[in-house]
This record gives structure tokens, sequence and C-alpha cells, in this order.
């Protein structure tokens, strides 16, 4: 892989191809006269941007070969921008090129200007959707933990965190708000641990009654109380040499929590309707979007409980404070709705992109994924807008002088595209369009880090 800009060039007038060689610079320029030099150079150079003249021997007077020249770059390598330019039959030949997957058209004689403009955003664009695969790949690749798609330094820090605890044989206790993926996280831990072997047994403890929730956890023997007609093991037997996740812990009742203290402090429990121990080795990795701390000072939660569980813990951020990844995730999950109801829509629009930055998520990824699951339903078209989405426009608060307006809007702007080149600082300047040193003296002055 090379940096390199690589421009190829296809026309057969051999003093156009000259002009047309020198009116470039900073590209690594390649020239084919006729279809064949073209397909070489491509499968050589593989260059990101190519100029076709459409009237290419053994019929320049025509635009059969120029077409099938075309058809063949793009089966070859079809993130290839190719501009296309004829004389003949501008309007026809400029629908046809467009229908085959030309990027762009020019009519000639040439404006070398105008065409310098068109060569500098293909390059570009190819550069911006190249990275977007290149994101998407590690994704599928599942290079972040239990499969977390992110992008952002504070879910990475996160990730990298559970990483660091799975080893060890320690509660894990997890806080974040409703949706951000506590389940997915708790998963990770499981997964990166010695563990993995072993049964993964979910629970959401708020989802259950309380009179039932004894039995869900603890198991019961047959005639322990009406309508318990078979001896049932309960989740912390089915976890055994494995992880038991306690979703909203912050719901077990306060009689439940003695239980819960015994099974963590001496490793036994006993099934409701008898008294025989039984030794389990499970471990508990738990999650609450409720503040434990008050709930411990008001007395609804057990001190001594709460800390057997936090041995270690994570604090997850909401989606508003993970830059870059409302959009990372959007395009994910439009890509998964999409190909399992077969809709038409396969991107979004430009201001549905500005609404999901500009959308403060209170639900979290849950809500993004139910606004995208939609918008694929209802998009009337191949991309999504806004209105799709159902966003409307954020107000914010007016910041107190304009200062710090500038200080946020540079903020907001350096955070996301340090997510967007994944801390990388050469590649966040040049989002940006500013240079490495100027980039360090704001990252220091707003005491920001890669």
């Amino acid at each position: 892989m090379t940096d390199m800009k690589k421009l190829l060039i296809v026309e057969d007038d051999a003093g156009l191809q000259r002009q047309l060689r020198w009116a470039y610079e900073g590209y690594e320029i390649h020239t084919a006269a006729n279809r064949e030099e073209a397909i070489t150079l491509i499968r050589a150079e593989e260059p990101q941007v190519v100029t076709l003249d459409l009237g290419l021997p053994p019929d320049p007077d025509g635009t059969t070969e120029g077409f099938a020249t075309l058809e063949t770059i793009l089966q070859l390598r079809p993130e290839t921008k190719v501009i296309v330019a004829s004389g003949h039959g501008a309007h026809e030949s400029m629908l046809k090129a467009i229908a085959l997957g030309a990027w762009d058209f020019y009519q000639k004689p040439i404006d070398i200007d105008a065409l310098g403009l068109i060569v500098a955003r293909a390059f570009h664009v190819h550069a911006l959707e190249a990275e977007n695969r290149r994101l998407a790949e590690r994704v599928e690749a599942g290079a972040v933990l239990g499969g977390m798609i992110t992008g952002a330094p504070e879910m990475l820090k996160v990730t990298r965190t559970i990483e660091r605890v799975a080893g060890a044989d320690v509660s894990v206790m997890l806080l974040g708000a409703s949706g951000t993926g506590k389940e997915l996280l708790a998963r990770g831990v499981h997964e990166a641990s010695p563990r993995k072997r072993g049964a993964f047994v979910a629970i959401n403890c708020a989802a259950i009654p309380e009179t039932l929730l004894e039995s869900e956890l603890f198991g019961h023997e047959k005639g322990a109380f009406t309508g318990a007609v078979k001896t049932t093991e309960g989740k912390i037997e089915l976890a055994q040499g494995g992880t038991l996740f306690l979703d909203e812990i912050g719901d077990v009742p306060l009689p439940l929590q003695v239980k819960l203290l015994r099974f963590l402090q001496e490793r036994v429990i006993e099934r409701i309707g008898s008294r025989k121990p039984i030794p389990v080795d499970t471990r508990v990795v738990c999650a609450t979007h409720q503040d434990l701390d008050a709930m411990v000072a008001e007395g609804r939660f057990r001190e001594d409980l709460y800390y057997r569980l936090a041995e270690i813990v994570i604090r997850i951020p909401s989606l508003a404070e993970r830059p870059g990844d409302a959009g990372l995730l959007a395009r994910h999950f439009l890509a998964k709705y999409a190909a399992a109801m077969q809709t038409g829509a396969r991107s979004f629009a430009p201001d549905a992109l500005a609404a999901i930055d500009a959308w403060s998520w209170p639900g979290n990824v849950r809500e993004l994924e139910n606004r995208v699951k939609r918008a694929a339903i209802m998009a009337e078209g191949k991309m999504v807008t806004a209105a799709d989405l159902d966003l409307e426009d954020k107000t914010d608060v007016i910041p107190i002088n304009l200062k710090a307006a500038r200080e946020l809007a540079d903020r907001k702007a350096i955070r996301h595209a340090l997510a967007r080149a994944e801390g990388n600082i050469s590649g966040t300047a040049r989002l940006l369009g500013i240079s490495r040193p100027t980039l360090y003296d704001l990252m220091k002055a707003y005491d920001l880090q890669p």
C-alpha cells in the first residue's frame, strides 16, 4: 500500500496526452493510448483515478471501445473513479457513461483548470471511501472487544480496561446509561477470560417479578412451592465454570441481596426447598444504570454486597460522549437492516449524517439502532434522509461569548477528526485541513489527547 496518488490518463491523441501529463502536479502519472494498455496499467499500478477518452482506437470516431474500457476498469476495480470525456454526442454519452458507473463526465475541448478540480475531488472522495471501507473491515473482523463497534478513544479505553481485568477472577461492575452496550461488554469480559469455554448466562433482574427472581437465580426443588413440578437449576448453577451477568442489579430486593451476598462470600448456594449446599464456581459481572452509591446511602442497597460486586468498576460513556461513533454505528445498522429486510436504502444523505452527528442520543445506541431500522423501512430512495430518521434540528445552548463558541466548535471538530483517524495525528490534521504543529497547539490549548 502507498499513499501516492496515481492518475491514469487514457488518451490516444499524443499531443493532448502530453498536455494532460504536464498539467498535473503532485500525482504519479501513467498514460495509455488504447484499451489494452489501459487495462495493463490498471492491473499493474491500481490507480485511484482515471481520465478516459471514449474515442479510442480502432474506432476513434466512435465510443464503443471507450465504453468497453470503462466497463472493464470497473469490473477489475469498482472503487476506481473514472472521469470520461467525449466530443461525440455528449449528452447521450454522458447518460450512458454514468449509467455504467463513471464517476464524472466532461466535454471536449478540455478546460485544464476545470478538469484539474474534478480530478482533485475524485482523489478526495476515493480517499474517504477507502477509509470507510477500512473501518468497516476492522469492525467486521471483530478487532474490538466483544464485537463492539467503536472508533472513539473514550470507548476504546473501556475495552482496553476490560481486556486487562478479564483474566483476573474478580467481580466486575459496569455502570452506564440504558442502551450503552453493557451486556455486549459483559459478554466481552467472558470471551476474553479463561472461562470462555463455559456458559455465559444473562438475567435481567428488573424484568422478573420479585417472587420469581429468587427461583430464577438459585433454582428450586420439586414441590418447594405450588407449581414446582420438577427440580430446576437456577441461573447461578447454569453458569458453573462460566460467567453470570446480572443486569440491572440495582433492582434486586433487599431480602434477596442477603442471599446473593452469602453466595459471593461462600461460593455455595441452596435451592429453594432444600438445605443442601451446592458449591458453584461462577464469575459474576453485573450492570446498572442507577446510582448505587446513592442507593447505599439511602439504605436501598447493601453496602457489603456493593463492595463484593464492585471489585472492578467500569464506567461506560454515553453515545454523545463517543465522538464519531454515531455515524460509524449508523452505517453498520443500515447495512444490517437493509440486507435483512431487503430495502433499497444503502447510504445516508448529507443532511442525515449531519443530523446524526448533532443529535444528543438520550437513548444511546439502542435509540440509534431503532431510528436507523425504522429509516431503512421508511426511506423511499437509496439514501436515508434526516426526515426518515425523524431527527429534529438540535438547538444548542448559546455559549457565553464568541471565544467560548469557537472553543466549543474547535473541540468538537478535533474530537470527531481524532476518532475518524483513530488517534493518528497526521491523519487528523489532514481531515481538519491544518498542519501538524497547529493541531498540536490546539490540542495542548484544549487539553485533548490523541
